[in-house]
């Protein structure tokens, strides 16, 4: 029986990997700072393990992480989200015959950065916004060009996203960000699976509901063949291999512009044959195009519901209530209920957390996982 660790248990995405790999026979143990998660509940975990949070003590999560796999006699390791960029560090202190499926770490921050994800699109022939550091004098003349965007070079969830008008004074930011020309047009997000450069397969979303800048329902639709193009020639520039996600700007003349890259799974997930995802994961090797679930519309219903209050009194209402009513839980399991009915209970560190700094459940659910480059990073 093939053991997998999954370095994360709070997300709805790791859920879905814990089930879809239960579902081919695997044993599935899950590492998480917190001390009761959503995937903790379901009957696909056979264990769950505390460790120090990343962001904190990444030396303590790490040593954590080879001492379970040592235990546990683990034979995947697999990131889940943002801390896959602290698991890329994993592989040297592992056993030959433990994969850890994550690339090298500067592999990773080459696309994650976005500054440096900029710079691949660009060497790749691929359109991408003007693009320039917060603290760099050409930054002000970028802002008096037309409206930007602001953001930390590493950053998820919308933390610290700031959409400006054009002529905007720069803004003060305590981490390395950028400052990006805003793109008109239709936000696209993608999930898929790369091999050694090679891509196999895609899903492609858009925001039907969205919680800040994060969407909490959201909706499948068809590829253009201009996306899928802009994602393959990325990926074989970029050699890349393992899961890779988008946010793409299609804009009024259908053009595909690159807005920001994540080196792992995203909320596309939801939208992937279970037995298709287990494949990508246990045999990368024997790459096949995805299958998709029956169905366009995925929420994550406790949030798409607190959204849908929100909204009650503005112009946003009737459709947010709409897809509430229309969109399937991406959680909820009738053989496996309890992750959906203790999602209150299991999360409400996060809650809680949220509610007293006045952010989202995304911003606080990434923060003890949040990337921050230290000077040993940098030797």
């Amino acid at each position: 029986m093939t053991t997998v660790l999954l370095t994360l248990g709070r997300l709805p995405k790791a859920l879905e990997l814990a089930r879809a790999l239960k579902a081919v026979g695997c044993r599935v143990i899950v590492a998480e700072p917190f001390a009761r998660h959503l995937t903790g509940a379901s009957r696909a975990v056979a264990r769950s393990f505390i460790v120090p949070a990343p962001a904190f003590d990444r030396a303590g999560y790490l040593r954590s992480l080879a001492d379970i796999v040592a235990k546990e006699s683990v034979d995947v390791v697999l990131p889940v989200s943002e801390e896959i960029l602290h698991v890329a560090s994993l592989q040297e202190r592992l056993p030959g015959s433990v994969r850890v499926a994550a690339m090298p770490l500067t592999s990773l921050l080459s696309v994650y950065d976005k500054q440096a994800f900029i710079t691949r699109c660009l060497e790749a022939g691929l359109a991408a916004p003007q693009t320039r550091p917060l603290d760099h004098p050409s930054a002000a003349e970028l802002m008096q060009i037309g409206p930007t965007v602001i953001k930390p070079r590493h950053s998820c969830s919308g933390r610290g996203v700031q959409f400006l008008a054009r002529g905007a004074a720069v803004p003060v930011c305590d981490e390395p960000a950028i400052v990006q020309s805003f793109v008109p047009g239709q936000l696209l997000s993608t999930f898929g699976f790369a091999r050694h450069g090679c891509l196999y397969s895609t899903v492609v979303y858009r925001a039907a509901v969205l919680q800040g800048t994060v969407a909490v329902c959201f909706e499948r639709i068809d590829a253009t063949p201009a996306v899928l193009e802009w994602i393959a020639r990325f990926v074989a520039h970029t050699g890349f291999d393992g899961f890779i996600s988008f946010d793409l700007m299609l804009d009024a003349q259908g053009a595909v512009w690159g807005i920001e890259c994540n080196p792992r799974t995203t909320s596309g997930i939801h939208f992937v044959h279970p037995a298709d995802l287990a494949r990508s994961v246990l045999r990368p090797d024997d790459p096949q195009p995805w299958r998709f679930k029956p169905g366009r519309l995925r929420q994550q219903f406790y949030p798409c519901l607190t959204e849908t209050q929100t909204s009650m009194f503005t112009g946003r209402f009737r459709d947010n209530l709409r897809n509430l009513w229309r969109a399937r839980d991406v959680s909820w399991q009738l053989d496996d209920p309890w992750p959906f009915v203790g999602m209150p209970w299991t999360s409400w560190p996060i809650i809680e957390r949220a509610m007293k700094d006045r952010c989202t459940f995304g911003e606080v659910a990434m923060r003890d996982l949040d990337w921050r480059e230290t000077a040993e990073d940098r030797t």
